[in-house]
């Protein structure tokens, strides 16, 4: 097992990986750095084996589908996961391995919003996206994380191996920031500095159509996590609805003592019929994620002993 292991997923990152590389190794001589290449044309696999990373291959496209061969692959006491683009400085890589290794923090979060990405970053709508995600996901879960969507993350042994990678593309850092709010794991936030890519490097990230991805995840996910909440908001619109479209017709019943509009009483039936099904379905789905979170905390404290074997070796 490394005691410190650099993760770091590329697809043709072949201008800025080499620089890459050789910070990771300044800043943490110690650490195993490891480029997973996801089909990159532009020769950055040779380039960061050149520059002394072991070098290895995911060929199913998508960043989600790189960092779950890497979680499954990789056994370390802490893991820094960084991009290959150069925009993460990697001089806050100690601290924040640090803090996983000296303090157990579950999760470090290498936090942009709070110093120079706004500055630093020249597309609009990835500030403006940022600013929505990090608003919505600290509402509906109640938490206070300050940079939701890095790609720059420190963790422990015990999230590495628990968490579950669902995502396929850029989703999945909110997918990992609410795993480790909704399982009340430790969280650590490190202050960085944000550069922009340099000229001619192309960022991957469609502003629309993984921003649309990102939103569906938060969904999905406090549906998952949070299905009380999620149902009874379900189950409360359908009743408006059904309110709403009930009183014409009970008007009209005030006004001449008939029901002149039964396809609407019907209709008002059948969605008042349907969000008493949303409530109850949130009751028992909630039980339900109680008891997933009963079953992850057991499995979590039988790991704590294969990590606690670890250190003391």
């Amino acid at each position: 097992m490394d005691k410190i292991a650099v993760l770091i997923p590329c697809y043709n990152e072949a201008q800025t990986i080499e620089k890459v590389v050789k910070d990771a190794r300044a800043a943490l001589p110690e650490a195993v750095i490891y480029v997973y290449d996801n089909n990159s044309t532009d020769g950055t696999a040779e380039i960061a084996e050149n520059a002394g990373a072991v070098v290895r291959h995911e060929y199913q496209q998508g960043k989600g589908n790189v960092i779950r061969t890497m979680f499954r692959e990789i056994d370390a006491q802490c893991y820094i996961m960084i991009d290959g683009d150069d925009t993460y400085p990697l001089e806050f890589a100690r601290e924040m391995a640090d803090a996983v290794l000296e303090r157990n923090m579950d999760m470090v979060i290498g936090d942009r919003l709070s110093s120079t990405y706004f500055q630093e970053n020249k597309r609009p709508f990835h500030n403006l996206g940022n600013s929505v995600v990090r608003a919505g996901i600290n509402r509906m879960f109640g938490c206070k994380i300050k940079d939701i969507m890095t790609g720059y993350r420190a963790f422990g042994y015990g999230f590495v191996k628990t968490f579950p990678v669902l995502s396929k593309g850029f989703e999945i850092e909110t997918e990992m920031t609410i795993h480790a709010v909704s399982n009340n794991m430790s969280m650590e936030n490190v202050v960085i500095e944000y550069r922009d890519r340099p000229d001619g490097s192309v960022s991957k990230l469609n502003t629309y159509s993984d921003g649309l991805k990102v939103i569906f995840t938060m969904v999905r996910l406090y549906k998952n996590y949070k299905p009380f909440a999620f149902f009874s908001w379900l189950a409360g619109i359908l009743t408006v609805l059904a309110v709403g479209f009930m009183v014409p017709v009970f008007v009209d019943y005030i006004n001449t003592g008939l029901v002149e509009r039964f396809p609407t009483l019907i209709v008002c039936g059948f969605v008042e019929l349907a969000a008493i099904q949303s409530f109850f379905a949130g009751m028992i789905l909630s039980d339900m994620t109680i008891k997933n979170r009963r079953d992850f905390e057991f499995r979590r404290n039988l790991m704590q002993k294969d990590i606690n074997k670890i250190r003391e070796e």
